[in-house]
């Protein structure tokens, strides 16, 4: 038994008696933190979740959802692995969107689930699965229904960013419950690499791009996004790229001024000869610091996903890794 459980941490992560890990493997990871407690929420059977006190340790905790009844009638061969959860947090609950998806297909949905806590021994600790929020249908809709990120306006209106590949990424009005798209609807369009611009609903195309971030700093929205290619190890080409607009619903312009919904996009950050790739970032701020909270495929093990953090400067107007 000992062999086994020194095996599967080396599996999921650097070895360290078996209680806590660092370095651990995520994909499309983001964090919040409670208390003193910061929450991890990433890809995974039923929505992986992580704790840690420190941001180094971490222990893993039981996922979100052990089923998830609604997603197998609505993606054929859904067997519980969901992708790119959001936390938040307003008036009182924790929001969790999520995605359901066929890969390379956009046959998908994006649901919503609440808690009041996210501390597992709190008796009031329970997620309240709200379902579909918004579904992706192949020969109907040019765009697809992953990639959640809900932001609030100057108003406390919630809107919600997501999508990947087609026609780019999408921006909608949600309601004040966040459990469906608001009316009359209002849709945006945020930012696009399409090159093909008439390729049928069934292909992803040529346009690689997704996993959109908004955050509000100083007198701009700014629109962080992933492009090229995840999830294939040492041939990963994913980096991430940002753009910033005066409104939230647009238009993004990088630092040249060209449109995000034109195949713009500063790039923040990319893969090197430790990391081939990196991407689907998320923006934390703990304790007055900003961090850019994503995952990296790690040269030194075999291109693994692993979690990455680093800190974020805006003195130039633009987000900057520190160094």
């Amino acid at each position: 038994m000992r062999l086994l459980t020194i095996f599967l941490c080396l599996l999921l992560g650097t070895f360290n008696d078996g209680l806590t890990q660092t370095n651990i493997s995520v994909h499309d990871p983001v964090m919040i933190k409670q208390d003193s407690v910061y929450y991890l929420f990433c890809t995974g059977r039923g929505i992986s979740v992580w704790s840690s006190k420190d941001m180094k340790s971490w222990q893993r905790e039981k996922q979100v959802f052990d089923t998830l009844p609604w997603g197998v009638k609505a993606v054929p061969g859904f067997k519980n692995h969901i992708w790119a959860p959001d936390i938040s947090y307003h008036n009182g609950l924790y929001y969790l969107f999520y995605s359901v998806s066929a890969f390379g297909k956009n046959t998908s949905c994006i649901g919503m689930a609440t808690t009041p806590t996210l501390h597992p021994a709190d008796p009031a600790f329970h997620w309240t699965d709200h379902g579909k929020i918004i579904e992706s249908i192949p020969g109907r809709d040019m765009w697809n229904a992953i990639d959640p990120n809900v932001i609030w306006d100057e108003q406390d209106q919630p809107w919600l960013a997501f999508g990947s590949f087609w026609n780019g990424l999408k921006l909608v009005k949600l309601n004040q419950s966040l459990t469906a798209i608001d009316t009359p609807q209002q849709w945006h369009t945020i930012a696009s690499r399409k090159n093909n611009y008439y390729m049928p609903d069934s292909s992803a195309g040529d346009g690689a791009i997704e996993a959109p971030f908004i955050v509000k700093r100083g007198n701009y929205y700014y629109l962080f996004a992933s492009i090229d290619y995840c999830c294939k190890g040492e041939q990963s080409t994913y980096k991430m790229i940002t753009g910033r607009a005066e409104k939230l619903t647009g238009p993004y312009l990088d630092k040249a001024g060209i449109p995000l919904v034109k195949n713009g996009g500063t790039i923040l950050l990319q893969g090197d000869k430790d990391w081939h790739g990196v991407g689907h970032n998320a923006v934390c701020t703990f304790d007055g610091i900003d961090y850019l909270v994503f995952h990296g495929y790690d040269a030194k093990d075999r291109g693994r996903s692993k979690l990455r953090m680093e800190k974020l400067d805006w003195t130039t107007g633009w987000p900057e890794v520190v160094r």
